[in-house]
């Protein structure tokens, strides 16, 4: 296909997409059996909105997240309080008495009147009047990233009641959102983990709303997500950084112990960081972390990381490497084990221990993390970004963030082999050196694969995404390492000769790689052959329909029998 081919069929793939949202759920609409989950199962509605399935019998903290009679009453009255507070936003807006009662925990039924006043987001729509709209039209026409916005929508929160069914209205203004930001901040376009974002803001806010309280947190000096979200990801890196400064300071020994697990601080920070805690935490406490996050802005990002480890010290410095990984990215999200008031209080202390010590705040950002365009100013895209062809190259901010990663991983992994001389011996009877990388589940019922930890953090525009069409999950940043993978072409790219057609998702499975290796012999002793533990067993991603068995790959050849005769 020349050219100009391939530039219409992207625009009428475009085309169709967005009239499948503007339509939505009316007479006429055509949705697929696969987009549509069928949610008999599911029982339980949690006062969140979240469904449950009551027939698992696991121990799930969300099932019971019910307001019993004296939360009720202790909420009712906080109702009060805060409907006077907000009636009087200006006399009390900076003060002492609000920032400890937004500790205590803004009410359900107020956090989105507070948050639309604690953002001030009232005066900023009115001064960018049919701003917001432009957008839409835009995006609508032109937005390069709608398709992966579409597969994200399809993803993102789908066993929450707004967005549970296809094209509904909540999925309708999720798209609007995130293809309308595309097109005004034309240095980000879309980079997949807004898409939770922008969901978290619309089940408290309006559509415009929505949009300005994400911009605000994108761009506004308090939480300056730009740098997190830009080619590259420079603030992910410099905020890791931080953690570990942190980390060496108040928590040595538990540092000590994850570095000499192999548990790089890429692991886990990945998305407390990205995504302020979303999916890692239950979501009450999620959304207690995102009212201070919102009125104290980005110093939260790094004393929650502090306080979730020093919360779980002990239980993290009796575990391995495994379970580390699954506590981190699975338990804590289902089970917390600490009450909300009691790590709400120590969110406090820990901000104050970290101000004291002068590590509260990360610093400054660089101009590089900064905004250089204008926001809200139309670009017709590209050649190469109207049809979806990726950059076969990395650029010097993406081999710089390279560098850094795998510097401070071999940095971690070489003082560990220092302090610990001995080798960590698996069941097998072998010693552990490598990675196990735990095969994580999704963000709750969502179509995607998590979005932890590490992922491709390369590429341009929407593909800039943490993965490709899905967020994968992988055990370390190592992934920077690996160019073919970030390099490969887009599978998604409308630069081939056959029509692409509206995209059918397969169900995906996270990167595996498990590999043991035996320790070499010692004092003349003879090695055992290897038995399974001693193969690497590798599950690719396929691209295709079919899915074939994980292929096991053999180490070396079976050993001979020796007889010592």
């Amino acid at each position: 296909m020349n050219e100009e081919e391939l530039v219409q069929r992207a625009a009428d793939e475009r085309a169709a997409i967005v009239a499948k949202y503007r339509l939505g759920r009316r007479d006429g609409a055509k949705i697929d059996s696969w987009e549509e989950p069928t949610f008999e199962i599911y029982h339980v509605l949690d006062r969140y909105g979240f469904i449950h399935d009551r027939n698992k019998h696991y121990s799930d903290e969300r099932i019971t997240e019910s307001a019993g009679p004296a939360e009720i009453k202790i909420e009712r009255e906080r109702e009060k309080k805060w409907l006077k507070m907000l009636s009087q936003w200006n006399l009390v807006s900076g003060t002492e008495k609000l920032k400890r009662r937004v500790f205590k925990g803004i009410p359900n039924s107020l956090r989105g009147k507070a948050w639309m006043q604690i953002l001030n987001l009232e005066n900023l729509r009115k001064d960018q009047h049919g701003k917001y709209q432009e957008m839409r039209e835009l995006a609508w026409k032109w937005s390069p990233d709608i398709r992966q916005i579409d597969l994200d929508v399809n993803r993102t929160y789908r066993d929450h009641i707004m967005f549970r069914e296809r094209y509904n209205s909540k999925q309708q203004e999720l798209f609007n959102v995130l293809g309308a930001y595309s097109m005004y901040n034309l240095e980000i376009g879309y980079c997949q983990g807004m898409s939770q974002i922008a969901a978290l803001l619309l089940m408290y806010l309006d559509e415009e709303d929505a949009f300005w309280a994400l911009s605000i947190l994108v761009s506004d000096k308090r939480y300056n997500m730009h740098g997190f979200f830009i080619p590259g990801f420079p603030k992910l890196l410099r905020y890791q950084e931080h953690h570990d400064k942190i980390m060496h300071k108040f928590l040595p020994k538990l540092k000590k112990h994850l570095d000499k697990n192999g548990v790089d601080t890429g692991i886990y920070t990945l998305k407390w960081f990205f995504q302020c805690f979303l999916d890692r935490i239950p979501f009450r406490l999620t959304l207690r972390v995102w009212d201070v996050y919102l009125m104290i802005g980005e110093r939260v990002l790094t004393a929650m990381a502090y306080n979730l480890l020093k919360l779980h010290r002990r239980k993290l410095s009796s575990i391995g490497m495994d379970d580390i990984l699954h506590f981190l990215q699975v338990h804590l999200e289902k089970k917390f084990e600490v009450d909300d008031d009691v790590a709400m209080e120590s969110l406090a202390r820990c901000l104050e221990e970290l101000r004291k010590s002068k590590l509260d705040y990360a610093g400054l950002p660089p101009p590089h993390e900064l905004p250089k365009q204008a926001f809200g100013i139309f670009k017709e895209p590209t050649f190469e970004q109207k049809v979806g062809r990726r950059s076969m190259e990395f650029s010097n901010v993406e081999k710089s963030a390279r560098e850094s990663v795998i510097l401070r991983r071999d940095t971690a992994a070489a003082a560990a082999l220092v302090d610990s001389p001995t080798q960590e011996i698996a069941p097998n009877g072998h010693a552990r050196h490598s990675h196990d990388e735990t095969t994580l589940p999704g963000s709750k019922f969502s179509l995607e694969q998590s979005m932890d930890d590490g992922s491709s953090l390369l590429g341009e525009g929407s593909h800039r995404s943490l993965a490709e069409t899905s967020i994968t999950s992988t055990a370390d940043l190592s992934v920077f390492s690996s160019a073919p993978r970030s390099q490969a072409a887009d599978t998604h790219s409308l630069d081939t000769d056959q029509g692409s057609g509206p995209p059918t998702p397969t169900p995906r499975s996270p990167d595996v790689l498990r590999i043991y290796v035996p320790s070499p012999p010692t004092n003349g002793d003879i090695t055992r052959p290897p038995n399974l533990d001693n193969k690497i067993r590798i599950l690719v991603m396929d691209q295709t329909p079919q899915e074939e068995n994980t292929p096991l790959v053999e180490l070396a050849s079976p050993f001979q029998p020796i007889d010592l005769k």
